[in-house]
């Protein structure tokens, strides 16, 4: 029996020594940076390699050649508005980092395309977003490669990339007037067509006040024009509110847009409740 319960413990034992993974600091630990500038988010996820006594640039990393700008993946920069960086327009979303090193100037380069490992396999100049050259400052020895964003304000930033004694910096311009401009716009002008329903439908769906979600309903027929969907659930507020006669107008007018729609489930679902209705 001793020998029974000593295997069963040597062979759990076993069990767990192999599926144990033993963690190890990483040569290139990943960092990520996320910066508000005026109402506009950049995010930087990358990968940060320490010199190590090596000579970087010029050495490790050659002059005029592309460079993934880090380690292991591509270094990730990601937009959430639209941007323009050292005057070069760029769409919000996410772009790949790459950049060109060379002893006075680097060639800085936005790529679309964000899923390497390092460099592409295959370069594709239509996937580049920006490209553009800023020059190099020499500094004080900088251990662990860096990415920063500093001189913040309203309408940009200074993105900054640090290793060894170089340094290269360019300007982030956001669009924070017309952000703000259009945000003020949008909530000066009212609830949208969208809201009215949203708020019409919550109001019927959980039997709150039936007579304000058509209101609300009407609102947004007369705001975003008529929807066979939105005619629906109309019609079901005022059958709700025993208004069967309007209700079936409402319905039928629902149905005809649903034909000419051809969503047979609206049509189905309009014709079964004009005949329930007619008999009331």
């Amino acid at each position: 029996m001793f020998k029974k319960i000593a295997t069963i413990f040597l062979i759990a034992a076993s069990i767990s020594t192999a599926d144990a993974q033993i963690t190890t600091p990483q040569p290139s630990p990943k960092s990520s940076l996320e910066q508000i500038v005026g109402i506009s988010e950049i995010t930087v996820d990358y990968s940060r390699p320490a010199t190590r006594g090596r000579k970087i640039f010029g050495g490790l990393v050659p002059y005029g050649k592309l460079w993934r700008t880090g380690a292991n993946n591509n270094t990730k920069v990601t937009f959430n508005s639209n941007v323009s960086v050292e005057g070069e327009s760029i769409k919000k979303g996410a772009y790949a980092l790459y950049t060109i090193p060379n002893e006075s100037d680097w060639e800085i380069i936005f790529y679309e395309d964000t899923d390497n490992w390092g460099l592409p396999r295959k370069w594709d100049e239509s996937k580049v977003a920006a490209k553009f050259r800023v020059p190099t400052m020499k500094i004080a020895n900088a251990e662990s490669f860096t990415i920063d964003i500093t001189d913040i304000n309203m309408g940009g930033a200074t993105m900054n990339i640090y290793w060894a004694t170089t340094k290269v910096s360019f300007k982030v311009t956001v669009p924070t007037s017309e952000l703000v401009t259009e945000s003020i716009n949008e909530i000066m002008s009212g609830p949208s067509a969208a809201d009215y329903a949203s708020a019409a439908r919550f109001y019927f769906d959980s039997g709150k006040d039936t007579k304000k979600a058509l209101e609300w309903m009407n609102k947004a027929l007369e705001l975003g024009g008529e929807k066979f969907w939105l005619l629906r659930q109309k019609s079901l507020m005022q059958a709700k509110l025993g208004d069967y006669k309007e209700a079936i107008v409402t319905a039928k007018r629902s149905l005809k847009l649903a034909k000419e729609n051809k969503n047979d489930d609206y049509v189905k679902m309009n014709e079964d409740s004009i005949k329930e209705w007619r008999k009331k």
